[in-house]
């Protein structure tokens, strides 16, 4: 008798403590993400671990969890938690430490923005980031001379919006010439890879593109180790105030995930990093000795390599099957030549590694296909998830391919929005069908995951949500769209931003779903996304965000 009695006291002690660990919450909708069960009104989570317990009705779960801790969010919504399929955190802190060029209207809306930041940063290098000629009335490439008048002394380097271009004035061509980089202002010369914008004398105009930047950037002082921290600090907490719970971040080198490593440590990550090596460098050398890298808590680990294929559309640096329409006898440029890139393929397919491909033009998706299939050989189609990267223009015979090979399409809705303007001027009438073809991909059988390209375009998924559904500005222009086509549902809009986005990752037995086993990463929003009209889904509200069941941003109130 006195052991029944014990052992039912132990059994309520133990039943006491498991209900005191558990978290419960409650809302007018919770979107599972499961097509079982795919919504609820109550989460249950378990309050060490931040695994899901249950999910169902708010009735049901309150009377199997009655001491559970409990959080009522009335009306609000609940969706799994956001995933940025392809992002740069290091280069959006970088960006959020200089002056922000993003949208200007002119070279001498440049000019005023970066005359307002200098006052307020009067020393080294001026820095800024976002400009895009496509935006101003000449629509041209700007030179060093637009700078100088009001910048004659101090060196200044603006990125361009794409981060595949960059604009000097004459004192930074001058600390150039102070530098191994100095061959750059001799001859005509052009570096493997990228392209000097030269003038009517052979002499560098301003403008460097894509590997011919490194040139430039080899002569401003890099950030020590505080800036670097509050570089990725600042991201992070910018990261998670949209409403992003885990971020595949695109080409981290071996110093930058020593860094997201120490703030793993410290307990600094808030949301999840799914991190690819810079190329065939030094981070993938690390991959390929030691194998691939999960940190303990489990929000940090790198598991493949970002490759380069060519540039990009808006500086027309993508690698074309034939001549740009608005600029006959120019295909765009290879960062990569192909012998390279199948090298590199190779060496990270026998390192067991994930494969992802930076390619933007038809040509440069061409033979990223076409190396995959040489390297994967019988193993193509089957579950690899290789990935291309951003897949903006495909020749509409390579399509199919995408599935045929098992390729992930990892897209990016706002780059459609963003350069509907002048892209079918880039591409023509034909080429354009291919090109931001979302809709295509998926009647075509492949996976795609959305994302950003932050801070390429905002940090905003629900910009990519909105884009993604509308194929509109934010003035709701075009009336019915750009190719309206090509649009998605919001359901599938979401998915790509969850579910698909961890699978594409590797991670959809962790993340990208509400259900039992999963972790508890969820945002909460003001309104539904799947029953707002589409005009509001840039528009709504993050009032939190959750990463392991606990919050790591509160809206104000």
């Amino acid at each position: 008798m006195r052991h029944r009695l014990l052992a039912v006291l132990f059994s309520m002690c133990c039943a006491h403590q498991a209900q005191a660990d558990v978290r419960l919450l409650t809302a007018a909708t919770i979107h599972t993400g499961t097509p079982e069960a795919p919504t609820a009104t109550a989460l249950a989570w378990d309050g060490d671990s931040g695994q899901v317990l249950a999910v169902g009705a708010r009735a049901a779960l309150l009377a199997r969890y009655p001491a559970a801790a409990l959080t009522d969010l009335g009306d609000a919504t609940v969706v799994p938690g956001l995933i940025d399929a392809h992002a740069h955190l290091m280069f959006l802190g970088e960006t959020l430490m200089q002056a922000d060029l993003t949208g200007a209207a002119s070279k001498a809306e440049i000019v005023a923005r970066l005359q307002r930041f200098a006052a307020d940063n009067p020393q080294g290098w001026l820095l800024g980031n976002g400009w895009d000629q496509n935006h101003w009335p000449e629509t041209t490439f700007p030179t060093a001379a637009d700078l100088d008048a009001a910048f004659p002394d101090r060196p200044v380097w603006l990125g361009r919006v794409d981060g595949h271009a960059g604009w000097g004035n004459t004192a930074a061509l001058r600390a150039l010439a102070r530098t191994p980089g100095q061959r750059a202002l001799a001859g005509r010369w052009q570096p493997d890879g990228g392209r000097i914008v030269r003038d009517a004398r052979g002499q560098p105009s301003g403008v460097f593109i894509d590997a011919a930047m490194g040139l430039v950037r080899r002569a401003i002082p890099a950030p020590g180790d505080a800036a670097r921290e509050q570089q990725l600090a600042r991201a992070l907490d910018k990261a998670v105030s949209q409403g992003l719970t885990g971020v595949h971040d695109m080409g981290v080198s071996r110093q930058d995930l020593a860094l997201m490593r120490r703030f793993a440590d410290a307990g600094r990550l808030p949301l999840r990093i799914d991190a690819y090596a810079d190329g065939n460098g030094q981070a993938l050398a690390d991959l390929c000795t030691h194998g691939a890298y999960q940190h303990p808590g489990g929000r940090l680990q790198m598991r493949g390599v970002k490759l380069f294929m060519d540039g990009a559309l808006g500086s027309r640096g993508a690698a074309l099957l034939a001549d740009y329409s608005d600029d006959p006898h120019n295909r765009g440029l290879l960062v990569t030549s192909p012998e390279a890139f199948e090298t590199a393929v190779r060496k990270a397919d026998g390192c067991g590694l994930q494969v992802a491909t930076h390619a933007i033009g038809d040509r440069g998706n061409r033979i990223a296909l076409d190396t995959y299939a040489r390297v994967l050989g019988a193993r193509a189609g089957g579950d690899h998830r290789w990935r291309i990267e951003h897949a903006q223009v495909v020749a509409l015979e390579d399509i199919p391919r995408f599935a045929q090979l098992g390729v992930v399409a990892s897209m990016q809705p706002t780059h459609a929005t963003s350069d509907m303007g002048w892209a079918q001027d880039r591409l023509g009438s034909e080429r354009i069908l291919g090109a931001y073809a979302w809709r295509r991909m998926l009647a075509a059988g492949a996976h795609i995951a959305l994302g950003s390209d932050f801070p390429v375009e905002q940090v905003d998924p629900r910009l990519g949500l909105y884009a993604a559904v509308t194929r509109q500005d934010r003035a709701g222009q075009p009336p019915r769209g750009w190719q309206p086509e090509q649009r998605l549902t919001a359901a599938e809009a979401l998915r790509g931003f969850t579910a698909d986005a961890a699978w594409a990752g590797h991670g959809q037995g962790r993340v990208g779903r509400l259900q039992p086993g999963l972790r508890a990463d969820f945002v909460v929003f003001d309104r539904d996304p799947l029953r707002v009209p589409p005009e509001q889904l840039a528009s709504l509200q993050v009032r939190s965000t959750w990463v392991d069941g606990r919050s790591v941003y509160e809206a104000a109130r």
